[in-house]
């Protein structure tokens, strides 16, 4: 169900740079970030209304996929809501989603791109080398209790010796090797598709 809006070139404009200006603020994902979307959205515009940006979010939430994706149902509502029925409705609805996944999505990956770039270019320096040495206890912690996540859908955890056993042998791999990972992703998916794990 659409709710009948209109928007000029500097609303889509206005939309574009919300997102830029929220991209860096959600921290924790960006749903984080989904009460101010609703101020802006629904309270401050009316572009949206709430049933359409609880459904976006619910629906986001429970397809599988990124959580950002309910960022690109929000826009597309946002265009439907502006084209109406019809092929104008889909067009806007893309320009919308795209207009919001584009601002959401620029800032943080430019941010992570400088920042690696610098990080590599700088990689001699003490500071940096510190960072990196403080940071592998940390992902090899997530990483692990990402296996232990991923395990438990398996059942027992525990006690389930061929997981931990390939858990280990991509371990030492990854550590003592330069395979790619996608290699290793490829022979896991296949011994799963197996059943051997």
């Amino acid at each position: 169900m659409t709710h009948a809006i209109t928007l000029q070139p500097l609303d889509w404009l206005h939309l574009f740079l919300y997102y830029l200006s929220i991209s860096l603020l959600a921290v924790g994902g960006a749903i984080a970030t989904a009460p101010d979307m609703h101020r802006f959205l629904v309270d401050r515009n009316a572009w949206l209304t709430e049933m359409q940006f609880n459904a976006s979010i619910a629906i986001a939430q429970a397809a599988p996929g990124p959580n950002v994706l309910f960022i690109a149902l929000l826009g597309w509502h946002v265009g439907l809501n502006a084209g109406g029925p019809g092929a104008m409705g889909w067009a806007y609805g893309l320009l919308g989603a795209a207009l919001c996944m584009l601002g959401i999505m620029l800032p943080s990956a430019t941010l992570t791109w400088l920042a690696t770039r610098w990080a590599h270019r700088n990689r001699e320096r003490r500071a940096v080398r510190a960072f990196k040495q403080g940071m592998a206890p940390l992902v090899i912690g997530l990483l692990m209790a990402a296996t232990w996540v991923l395990g438990r859908a398996q059942g027992q955890p525990a006690t389930d010796a061929p997981l931990w056993l390939l858990t280990a042998a991509v371990m030492l791999l990854v550590w003592r090797t330069k395979l790619h990972l996608l290699w290793m992703l490829g022979a896991g998916a296949l011994l799963g598709m197996l059943g051997w794990v």
